[in-house]
C-alpha cells in the first residue's frame, strides 16, 4: 500500500505544478497498488478545487484513482500530538505518517523532504 501525502496528488492534479510530470508517473508506476490517504490529506487536496468550484470533479478523479480513506483511530489525537512533538512536522504531513504507520508495510509517496526524511527515520519507504 502506498500512502499519498497532499504534495503528490495536487501536482498530479494540477497541470501547471512543477511536479506534475513526476506525481503522474509515480502514479502510473504505482499501477495494481493500493492507493490510499488520510482524511486530512485528502481534505488538504480538496481545498483548491473547492475554492475554484471543482469540488466534484477532484471527488471523482480521487474515486477513479480508488484511493482508499485511511481513518483515523481513536487514539488518534495522542499519536499525532506524539509525531509532531517528535518530528516537528506539521500536523498534516504528521497525519501522513500516522496513516502509513497504521497500515503495516505502507510506503509514502510525497515530493516534501523534511516528510521524507521523517518517513525514513520511522523506517518507512518513501517514493518520490
Amino acid at each position: 500500500m502506498i500512502v499519498l501525502d497532499a504534495s503528490v496528488l495536487i501536482a498530479h492534479f494540477e497541470s501547471t505544478d512543477a511536479h506534475h510530470r513526476r506525481a503522474t508517473q509515480l502514479l502510473v508506476e504505482a499501477a495494481g497498488e493500493s492507493l490510499s490517504a488520510s482524511p486530512l490529506t485528502l481534505a488538504e487536496v480538496l481545498v483548491g478545487p473547492a475554492r475554484t468550484g471543482k469540488l466534484d470533479a477532484a471527488r471523482t478523479a480521487i474515486r477513479d484513482l480508488e484511493i482508499a480513506n485511511i481513518a483515523l483511530s481513536d487514539d488518534a489525537p495522542v499519536r499525532l500530538a506524539t509525531l509532531r512533538a517528535a518530528t516537528g512536522l506539521r500536523l498534516p504531513d504528521c497525519c501522513v505518517l500516522l496513516a502509513a504507520e497504521t497500515a503495516e508495510g505502507a510506503e509514502v509517496a510525497t515530493f516534501d523532504a523534511r516528510l521524507a526524511t521523517a518517513a525514513r527515520n520511522r523506517d518507512l519507504q518513501v517514493r518520490n
